[in-house]
């Protein structure tokens, strides 16, 4: 990708982008003397970007990336579209990072979307091996270091709750115990769940009543109810900008 094309990949303004070169904080190429960017490097970049945003910072981001996705999807809501209660296991008996891996695989595998379950696992681990993708509060949102269509055959997510805490690299040191497995053919979609999944679960109310709750059914009325929540307040905070 050329600056423009990456910029918009990323929400980013040109000039923001170009000061992310100068400072070395992004990963480029040169070629002819122009800066180009390699789709692969510049998605792992971005994922620990979002992944690490201050909450006011993964607000403005999330209104970028709502704009942009409206382009390719036709609903802003995104849960009830990639998760479904079959894809949602409470009770995980995992006890390593490595046995969670193998179990949140496990568990989208028997949904019949996986087309290829070692390739997705040696993914996620290649992906956790750069960098944890553990945040504070108990969760980790996992995703594959590739985004390649012979993983899966479309677009979803998983969410795994262990019956006891993972050390899981979390930036706090605190175990996780709540994990999602976001699965995106689409790079822009995969960038856009991230920062809503980061948006849903920032609140900690949210997050008690999902590591409570009992069944499967519960835990995905909870996350579109959440959803449905963050999304009513980023409509009212655009509506207040326009008055």
């Amino acid at each position: 990708m050329d600056l423009a094309e990456a910029a918009a990949y990323l929400h980013l303004t040109e000039d923001e982008v170009e000061l992310l070169v100068r400072s070395s904080d992004i990963p480029h190429i040169k070629r002819g003397g122009r800066v180009m960017f390699l789709r692969g490097p510049l998605d792992e970049w971005a994922s620990r970007r979002i992944l690490g945003l201050t909450p006011k910072n993964l607000v403005d981001y999330h209104r970028k990336s709502t704009a942009a996705s409206q382009e390719f999807l036709e609903s802003d809501a995104l849960i009830p579209a990639l998760l479904t209660p079959q894809r949602i296991e409470p009770n995980l008996t995992s006890k390593t990072k490595k046995s969670t891996l193998r179990d949140m695989v496990a568990v989208a595998d028997r949904t019949g979307a996986v087309l290829d379950s070692s390739a997705l696992q040696a993914s996620l681990e290649e992906r956790e091996e750069l960098c944890s993708t553990a945040l504070p509060g108990g969760l980790a949102l996992l995703h594959s270091r590739h985004h390649q269509e012979f993983l899966f055959d479309r677009s979803f997510l998983v969410l795994g709750r262990t019956l006891q805490p993972i050390h899981f690299g979390s930036p706090d040191g605190t175990p996780t115990r709540l994990f999602f497995m976001v699965c995106c053919h689409d790079e822009r979609l995969h960038l856009h769940t991230l920062a809503r999944l980061c948006l849903i679960l920032q609140k900690q109310d949210v997050l008690d009543r999902l590591f409570s709750l009992p069944d499967p059914e519960a835990i995905h009325q909870e996350l579109v109810s959440a959803e449905q929540a963050a999304l009513a307040g980023k409509k009212s905070s655009s509506e207040v900008d326009r008055s």
